[in-house]
């Protein structure tokens, strides 16, 4: 079956264990599952039996990009990694920004399905004249991302792993430039097949189906997503960092393990502070009008400055509140190709757990000149790095701890405290991949935008959920930025008064919108009301609905459900850590999230039963074939 307008038309299956390089048929997945991670997904679950370790020679890590990736589409170069997660046994997943993704379109490749395992360490390089072939890495294994990308040739768009991914560390990271794919441990599934890269070169392009309206389309949202508050104000000023403050102010910052939720001495860590102190460039992704990433001098060299997750991770959840630390601390971590909310997240489990007495280290919340050397021993499971970097849930198993391991799933929570933002908990606790705040970003609607939803109330927040969740579904296997999404909310309400009329006028019909939620997901809209629908219209030549749109996200969150519970997940898995659901950080609040209160309805509207299983109506209504 011929692909549309947006796909190039070749994928690849490389199998590394006999060097056998195949090409990959993905033109009957993308009608119901598009790109990224909706076909990275399907061709999971398609090709790996019940129950394959992570680590097995045959399991598939499958590199994927959408039919806007290599365009001029803002907030549109991007990749997904999918595989399963060595971490938490569930699907794992990744986006990521850089380079890799580009070039890899350019070299006329749609999709890169890895099996197998090399003898020895090998990258792989894919050109548009000379296809994809498997090289010697020998030279490179051992060395830091950063290294690594110098040493490979230039021109390319790289992907690669640093030393956590070639020892197994569970929550290895890929990296591409200075960007990571960061959470489930796709750079562990990596490393355990012996690839030390990939890496792509091409000159190929796509044209829009319809390049008029393409073009025109592309210069409004530029335009509008300049003038946004948001995407044209707080994130170029102080990029994610701006959060910090407002974290604490709401407190739900992770401070001392999640064992309270706001610091005097958050505004240290702030992004008002890195932008007043430490701030030399802005630093953005391909084609993005946004440029939110913070460029800072460290030792001498200018490199990437830390995101929210990392300032919150790292810093308060450790104790730490000052920004050289977590500079320095952001660097190892990616250059070793580590995860930093897992990272950080697992740091302050040890430490409780050393202030406890039931671990011997050097782990302090007062005191963390341990940490640097830690990380290099986590990435090259040295001492006590071998067990950190099992993750926290294996930690707990082995030390103790149970009720303060902060993770779902196995995956660690990262810089939200769910306990001031009920429905920020409620998607813990039901997305897919585990703890994770990008696969729908709801407490952005209760407590870290310009509106408050109510973060203590449980009203509407099972369909707010699933709305969120389905639309970040789809924005990850178109594939978009998930900072895109943050200008869907009108820029007046950026404006409103807290204390006036409109804005509780605004917040009550959010709060009160539970029947209309329920209208909305069950309905099937036939305009095209976003960007993200028409830039697909445009460059496909096919009518795409915001239908269309959200009802693909809903499918591939519904097959990644499907896929956990062939792997033996189950309903019970759908909880929080005990200290969040017993232990309460507000005075006059007894006990955490109320989860029990909001799961049930969440199945309900899901269409599943009440075991948490997609009904096979749900699964007939949106064609997936199990």
């Amino acid at each position: 079956m011929a692909l549309c307008t947006g796909y190039m038309g070749k994928s690849y299956d490389i199998d590394l264990s006999t060097g056998e390089i195949k090409i990959l048929d993905i033109s009957q997945h993308v009608d119901l599952y598009l790109g990224g991670k909706g076909v990275g997904t399907r061709l999971l679950y398609d090709n790996t039996p019940p129950g394959m370790d992570p680590y097995d020679d045959r399991m598939p890590l499958i590199f994927s990009t959408g039919p806007l990736t290599g365009t001029s589409a803002p907030q549109s170069n991007r990749f997904v990694v999918t595989t399963k997660s060595p971490l938490t046994g569930a699907v794992a997943n990744s986006t990521c920004g850089g380079d890799f993704a580009r070039q890899l379109k350019r070299a006329g490749v749609d999709v890169v399905m890895v099996r197998g395992k090399a003898k020895a360490p090998v990258y792989i390089e894919i050109t548009d004249e000379g296809g994809a072939s498997i090289k010697d890495a020998t030279r490179l294994w051992g060395k830091g991302a950063v290294e690594t990308q110098e040493l490979l040739p230039k021109g390319f768009g790289k992907a690669v792993i640093g030393p956590a991914g070639e020892n197994r560390v569970r929550f290895a990271c890929i990296v591409s430039q200075e960007r990571v794919a960061g959470r489930t441990g796709c750079g562990a599934v990596m490393g355990a097949k012996n690839l030390k890269a990939i890496i792509a070169d091409g000159k190929m392009k796509i044209v829009a189906e319809d390049k008029d309206a393409f073009e025109e389309l592309r210069k409004s949202m530029v335009k509008y997503l300049k003038s946004h508050p948001m995407t044209g104000k707080i994130l170029p000023d102080l990029g994610t960092a701006n959060i910090v403050n407002t974290a604490a102010g709401r407190n739900i910052l992770p401070v001392n393990n999640f064992q309270r939720g706001t610091d005097h001495r958050a505004p240290r860590i702030s992004g008002e502070a890195l932008a007043a102190k430490h701030l030399k460039r802005r630093v953005g992704c391909v084609n993005c009008p946004i440029v939110c990433g913070r460029g800072i001098d460290l030792h001498g060299k200018r490199t990437k400055g830390p995101e929210y997750e990392t300032l919150s991770i790292m810093g308060s959840n450790l104790g730490n509140f000052n920004l050289p630390d977590i500079f320095e601390w952001n660097y190892l971590c990616d250059d070793l190709g580590m995860d930093t909310i897992s990272t950080g997240g697992v740091l302050g489990f040890a430490t409780e757990l050393t202030e406890r007495g039931m671990l011997k280290s050097n782990l302090s919340f007062d005191s963390h000149e341990a940490v640097a050397g830690l990380l290099h021993d986590i990435a090259h499971r040295n001492g006590l790095g071998d067990d950190l970097a099992e993750g926290v849930k294996r930690m707990s198993e082995k030390y103790g701890g149970h009720d303060f391991a902060i993770h779902v799933k196995g995956l660690e929570l990262p810089g939200y405290d769910p306990r001031g933002c009920y429905g920020q908990g409620l998607e813990y606790a039901t997305t897919n991949r585990g703890g994770c705040h990008v696969q729908g970003a709801t407490m952005f609607l209760e407590a870290t935008g310009p509106i408050s939803i109510d973060p203590l109330s449980v009203k509407s927040k099972a369909g707010l959920v699933i709305l969120q969740q389905n639309l970040s579904a789809a924005i990850c296997s178109s594939v978009f930025c998930m900072f895109s999404s943050y200008a869907m909310l009108p820029r007046q309400v950026f404006g409103l008064d807290p204390q006036g009329m409109s804005y509780k006028a605004v917040t009550q019909v959010l709060l009160n919108s539970g029947p209309i939620l329920e209208l909305v997901l069950k309905a099937k809209a036939p305009l095209s009301m976003l960007w993200f629908e028409k830039f697909l219209t445009y460059v496909m030549g096919k009518k795409v609905s915001l239908g269309d749109y959200t009802e693909l996200g809903e499918r591939v969150f519904n097959l990644e459900r499907i896929y956990n519970i062939r792997e033996g997940f189950t309903s019970r898995d759908d909880t929080l850590p005990p200290r969040i659901l017993n232990e309460s950080t507000f005075k006059g609040v007894s006990g955490g999230v109320p989860l029990h209160e909001m799961l049930p309805k969440y199945y309900r509207i899901r269409g599943w039963d009440k075991y948490g299983i997609p009904r096979d109506q749900t699964l007939d209504r949106l064609g997936i074939t199990t």
